[in-house]
């Protein structure tokens, strides 16, 4: 279906980073990638300001993906196959003239040459046709139908209008700063101490402060989880540590922090934050199903890994290539991994469980389970004045952010986070 890169070269322009949106597509679509991890392989070649075009085009067709194929199919005799190279490319070209504001010619003129002889025509007719029609895309994008099916039934109606207005547009970005009494003067707002949500996109390494170390890019909710083990008191461990937002901030407030991740390349971030920073924290690269550490840790952080859904404003792909198997499969790790970290626990000390995930297999199902088999633990209650204002814990102590939270102020991602005690002998 895709052509190999070595014919990128022989494109007339604009055509590249279209060919590579199509790769993109096709690697999240048909083959299960993650968007970000197709990246590398799609936009080899390209310039930057093309590769990320092509990011830009694909994301906003993963976001858009059911109300496009709508209006291809309102526009074909016959349906298209999922996997038709005519389907992808008429995506790619609607979502740029109705989605990012592409003048209509240049969506079309860039995609024709994706496609070859009867699908080109094809392309070019339906195109045509829903232009004409002056066609557009709703305001509030669709969910894929297994997505709102499995969300409606876990959290019903209100939840499935808030996430279809949260996937409508990108995040915002928010810094956690290493010293919350020094924030750089940059324009923002400040939802809870040590945080500051930007008012508009710039080149993060260009802000105020980042050189000097003053703060790094870390979503509100993700930073939830290390500001609930409070200020140091000890050692602690990050379990499932990379990229290294959580460490950092252990680190900023004197926890004396050991972070395993099993991806090498993902702890060099970490580390380069470190110095960036001067924060301190022993980093090391081990699967956490082997390693053992030498002693006990008065606190430990498990953000395990998990279907990811809950960042699906940022990463779309997730709404498209998730699937129950999957979230079963992502369960059964974190059950095994909730396992050996509660052993590494010292009694009275704190295990904060968090997933980025708005799957209760991976959250509520998965506490469950876990205190009916580890009864030397019970659940620390999250109190409100811990977190953003408006945001409030769940009746049992959890907490459960989701879409619609704080969408005023830019919005929150979905996070299950408990925090459990270790009970003395």
């Amino acid at each position: 279906m895709v052509r190999p890169n070595n014919q990128v070269k022989a494109d007339p322009p604009g055509v590249p980073a279209r060919r590579a949106a199509l790769r993109l597509l096709d690697a999240v679509l048909r083959r299960g990638q993650a968007l970000e991890s197709a990246l590398e392989s799609a936009g080899a070649g390209l310039a930057p300001n093309d590769r990320g075009l092509a990011h830009a085009i694909a994301a906003e067709a993963l976001r858009r993906l059911p109300d496009l194929d709508a209006l291809i199919d309102s526009a074909t005799r016959q349906r298209l196959p999922d996997d038709a190279k005519a389907r992808f490319a008429l995506r790619i070209a609607l979502v740029q003239a109705l989605g990012l504001g592409t003048p209509p010619h240049a969506a079309i003129s860039t995609v024709l040459p994706l496609v070859d002889g009867g699908p080109r025509k094809l392309v070019h007719g339906v195109f045509g046709t829903l232009m004409r029609a002056n066609k557009g895309l709703p305001d509030q994008p669709t969910l894929p139908d297994p997505v709102a099916i499995r969300w409606h039934a876990a959290w019903g109606d209100d939840f499935i209008a808030d996430a279809e207005r949260a996937v409508a547009s990108p995040p915002p970005i928010d810094l956690t700063l290493r010293d919350p009494a020094a924030a750089p003067d940059l324009e923002g707002i400040s939802l809870l101490p040590g945080h500051l949500r930007l008012d508009a996109r710039a080149p993060i390494t260009g802000l105020e402060g980042f050189a000097e170390g003053g703060w790094w890019v870390q979503d509100l909710a993700a930073s939830l989880p290390a500001r609930l083990l409070g200020p140091g008191r000890g050692s602690a461990f990050d379990l499932c540590a990379a990229p290294g937002g959580k460490t950092l901030q252990l680190a900023a407030a004197g926890w004396e922090v050991t972070a395993v991740d099993i991806s090498e390349s993902r702890l060099a971030r970490l580390n380069e934050n470190l110095d960036r920073t001067g924060l301190k924290a022993k980093a090391i690269a081990a699967d956490l199903l082997q390693w053992q550490p030498g002693e006990q840790a008065d606190a430990i952080l498990l953000d395990a890994p998990c279907s990811a859904t809950g960042i699906f404003r940022r990463h779309p792909d997730v709404l498209h290539r998730v699937r129950p198997s999957l979230i079963a499969e992502m369960a059964a790790l974190q059950a095994k991994l909730l396992a050996r970290a509660a052993s590494w626990v010292r009694p009275g000390g704190t295990l904060v469980y968090a997933t980025c995930s708005l799957e209760s297999a991976e959250g509520e199902a998965q506490l469950a389970a876990f205190l009916a088999r580890n009864t030397g633990f019970v659940i620390d209650a999250i109190r409100a004045d811990e977190l953003p204002e408006t945001v409030t814990p769940l009746p049992d102590g959890t907490l459960r952010t989701r879409p619609g939270m704080l969408a005023d102020r830019g919005g929150l991602d979905g996070f299950f986070i408990a925090r459990l005690t270790r009970l003395s002998p």
